[in-house]
């Protein structure tokens, strides 16, 4: 008979005192996530473009007690990744998570878009997480403690929509990416993962939730009945963040309410 010992149990969904670097922390997926990881005991890096946001964040987390510390920069740029991951190393001592929760849409047809535009889509949503997790995995190795890569993706990497050439396709090359990122660092215990949330309520999507009509012609395709909410995807991130997803990696993980399978 098999023996499962209680501490195992317990201690498989904690992330208390790993450094989790969470990127797009101000945005309304990424503020929650670091709030989330700060109640859970985690030591967060908070970065994104907006310093002023970070800095108001990061004020609301200290006011609870929580750990964190941030750094503006942007993703998509070789010399700000590498001083942000510097920043984590330099603040806390080592980096054991990476979260990305940073992206980039301009809705239009692709005989409407310009190149510029599908470009800095593709910068910000795939050049940002090679840029992201090649810097974060180096750093992890010379550690030798292993590590996790959680990165928020879409459920359009795998079904495509109308205005969405540049996106979709953004994300679906972060899915590939997730997939060959995991084969490259799996002999250093560096788990990577994708989620991949479908609509969620947002600066960008609060109108969706408004528009009776549209939010009923979203249900259609959602089988757990309502939009998602950035709370949701805490327990997710969490999961993939912890012990309890050792034996998991190079997986893109549906997080839209069914919508895949429907």
């Amino acid at each position: 008979m098999a023996v499962v010992e209680k501490d195992f149990v317990e201690s498989l969904f904690s992330i208390r005192d790993k450094v989790a670097l969470v990127t797009g922390a101000t945005g309304a997926l990424g503020s929650v996530i670091s709030m989330g990881f700060g109640y859970a005991g985690a030591k967060v890096v908070l970065t994104g473009r907006n310093e002023k946001k970070l800095e108001e964040l990061a004020a609301q987390m200290k006011e609870a007690g929580l750990a964190c510390a941030y750094i503006a920069g942007d993703p998509a740029v070789e010399e700000d990744v590498k001083k942000i991951i510097s920043f984590a190393v330099d603040t806390y001592g080592e980096l054991n998570i990476l979260i990305t929760c940073h992206g980039l849409n301009k809705a239009k047809s692709v005989l409407e878009q310009s190149l510029e535009e599908w470009q800095a889509i593709m910068d910000a949503n795939t050049k940002s997480v090679y840029l992201l997790s090649k810097y974060a995995a180096e750093q992890m190795v010379k550690q030798g403690k292993g590590g996790k890569i959680v990165i928020t993706s879409s459920a359009r990497s795998k079904r495509g929509m109308k205005g969405y050439t540049g996106y979709s396709t953004s994300k679906g090359a972060v899915d590939l990416m997730v997939q060959s990122l995991a084969c490259d660092l799996g002999q250093y215990n560096i788990q990577v993962n994708s989620f991949n949330p479908t609509v969620f309520r947002s600066d960008l999507t609060e109108w969706m939730f408004h528009d009776d009509n549209v939010y009923q012609n979203f249900l259609k395709r959602l089988p757990i009945g309502r939009l998602g909410e950035p709370a949701d995807f805490i327990g997710m991130a969490i999961f993939l963040s912890s012990n309890a997803s050792n034996f998991f990696t190079a997986s893109n993980y549906a997080a839209d309410g069914g919508y895949w399978g429907n």
